[in-house]
């Protein structure tokens, strides 16, 4: 104490001038200390970095161990630290983490699609990214494709086991270094669900057409246009603009284009994507949405083009093997153009799309990642090749149309398929098909030849199905189909070829390696899959099949009522080659 308070005495008796160099040495002595608990905190994170430590974890140390550091004083110290972290991810092979959202697929997998604003640079390899969640789980991730019309390239991993009892799911992270990342609490978003999402998107001259699932969830019945809006732009950070939704129909609602005026603060005006999404009206709800619009200046057309008389599209998963056969049959009786909705094919399917397409054929395909959606599907190509098309064929690469009257032909002819059509002009505005399904006679492996020459055992059917070819004008706006045919404006009429005029042959019931395929996923929004215990009176099920793919005893016997030779017989003569070996198709060279 008396030390103190003699040191106090002696310390007011100075005059002002040492009073005046007291404090500068007190403020520049400060100003070292802080710069020293900078350069500390530097260190320390750069130390961090290169074994593998997060800036989250160093960034809640920094503010637990000194109060005084000040908001601009942290931004700085941030800007640095991410530099430096930034220059040694160049040295160390991009430690990167890339801007994406995730959604959950059936089967567990989980689609992760990167940012419009965060795209891939062309120097970055697709091969070595991973998926990293939350509890540092980690799983491959395999490029899957880039989004049409965004160009957004997305990934597809399988979330482990440890974190399917974690719940709620959490959004993963794409990263190439999963062992030098980990995920911020703050960082972490729910898991969007393929059940409930606005998932694309495609505009015309006059409105949005906008996709979603979850809302009309039942065959038949749709919500009312006026419980639904259109919302584009980002609600949270930039603001929206809605606009009212014109036609509900399945998983399609058709809306007014936005005022682009309206969304400059949302970034219309200098490039920037823009989210669409529905809102629910009654319940003030937004549907999660992975979808972005196409504003209308975007898509106007320069020139008129030219139309194709008769296109076919289809959905397609891993018929590489199948697609050849199918392609230059139709092409050589009247198709024009094939337009492949691809549901995430991993079998080299677009090196045969390429091989064809050198051969002369027109074969494009669409990535459409998004299960169960046929439907939807569909209905998107309505609007996609109105401009290119004028008749759609809407049948499986599996289905084969085909006239009884083409028997003694001797050649195939462009005009074969045009000759079932109605002459123009004509109120039908849709045709349709019988199906005649086939059984696997006897094979018990994909046959060499290809189907029509494999599969000549067809099954009596009580009611059988049908395929249709569209004129894609006459199609209702509101887009509605049930796969084999689409509802039509009131000016137009539906027309059911006799059975001695057209019909198509649905190789179905193929070997057993082929058709145990059908248990990964059905394609139909509204038709149950194989493996789900529901509706086991379907007629969407085998008769004599379980839930599991397991082969029933003597299946390559089956659904076999009365032989069918006639397409076998009409192929052999139009493509095939007679060898030693026997007959050679076009298809197999």
């Amino acid at each position: 104490m008396g030390y103190q308070r003699a040191h106090s005495v002696s310390f007011s008796l100075r005059d002002d001038e040492s009073h005046t160099t007291s404090r500068r040495t007190r403020t520049r002595f400060s100003q070292l200390f802080f710069s020293l608990l900078l350069l500390a905190a530097f260190s320390f994170y750069v130390s961090s970095a290169i074994s593998g430590s997060s800036f989250y974890f160093y960034q809640v140390n920094l503010t637990v161990q000194s109060n005084h550091v000040t908001n601009q004083g942290f931004e700085e110290l941030y800007n640095v630290t991410s530099l430096s972290r930034h220059v040694s991810s160049v040295e160390e092979d991009s430690v990167h983490k890339y801007d994406s959202v995730s959604v959950l697929l059936p089967d567990w997998e989980v689609l992760v699609i990167l940012s419009p604003e965060n795209p891939l640079m062309p120097s970055d390899s697709l091969e070595g990214f991973h998926c990293l969640f939350p509890n540092n789980q980690t799983s491959p991730a395999r490029f899957s494709g880039a989004l049409p019309f965004t160009e957004r390239t997305a990934f597809k991993c399988i979330m482990p086991n440890s974190v399917r009892r974690q719940m709620p799911f959490w959004q993963p992270i794409l990263t190439k270094h999963p062992e030098k990342e980990t995920l911020p609490i703050e960082e972490q978003r729910e898991l969007m669900n393929m059940k409930n999402l606005a998932y694309e998107s495609i505009s015309t001259e006059s409105d949005v057409v906008l996709f979603v699932k979850g809302v009309n969830s039942r065959s038949g019945i749709n919500s009312p246009p006026q419980d639904f809006m259109c919302i584009f732009g980002d609600d949270v950070v930039h603001g929206a603009v809605k606009t009212p939704v014109t036609s509900s129909m399945q998983e399609v609602f058709r809306c007014s284009h936005p005022d682009l005026t309206a969304l400059s603060s949302s970034g219309a005006d200098q490039g920037r994507p823009i989210k669409i999404s529905l809102q629910i009206t009654k319940e003030n709800r937004t549907v999660p949405s992975v979808a972005y619009y196409t504003p209308r200046h975007e898509i106007a057309l320069t020139q008129e083009p030219k139309k194709s008389e008769i296109c076919a599209c289809t959905m397609v998963y891993n018929v590489g093997k199948f697609l050849k056969e199918w392609v230059i049959y139709h092409s050589k009786i009247g198709v024009d153009k094939f337009i492949l909705y691809d549901n995430g094919s991993d079998d080299g399917l677009q090196t045969v799309v390429n091989e064809l397409n050198l051969d002369g054929y027109d074969v494009t395909t669409l990535l459409w990642l998004w299960p169960k959606t046929q439907e939807a599907g569909f209905s998107h190509s309505a609007i996609h090749a109105k401009d290119s098309c004028k008749w759609m064929l809407y049948v499986d690469v599996d289905e084969f149309v085909y006239s009884p009257s083409w028997d003694k032909a001797s050649q195939p002819s462009k005009h074969m398929l045009k000759s079932l059509l109605p002459q123009q002009p004509s109120s039908i505005g849709q045709v349709s098909f019988r199906c005649n399904d086939f059984g696997p006679s006897g094979q018990k492996s994909h046959p060499v030849r290809g189907v029509t020459q494999g599969y000549n055992c067809q099954r009596r059917v009580k009611e059988p199905r049908h395929k249709s070819i569209v004129l894609l004008e006459a199609i209702d706006d509101s887009l509605g189909n049930v796969v084999h045919h689409f509802g039509l404006k009131k000016t137009f009429k539906w027309k059911q070829m006799s059975v001695h005029d057209g019909v198509v042959n649905h190789y179905k019931y193929q070997a057993w390696s082929e058709f145990k395929a059908k248990f990964r996923r059905r394609v139909s929004a509204y038709v149950t899959d194989w493996k789900e215990k529901t509706n086991p009176n379907s007629r969407d099920r085998t008769p004599g099949l379980g839930f599991q793919p397991i082969e029933p005893e003597g299946w390559e016997h089956k659904f076999c009522d009365h032989r069918d030779d006639r397409l076998k017989l009409l192929t052999q003569r139009w493509f095939g080659e007679r060898t030693p070996h026997g007959y050679k198709m076009a298809w197999q060279r």
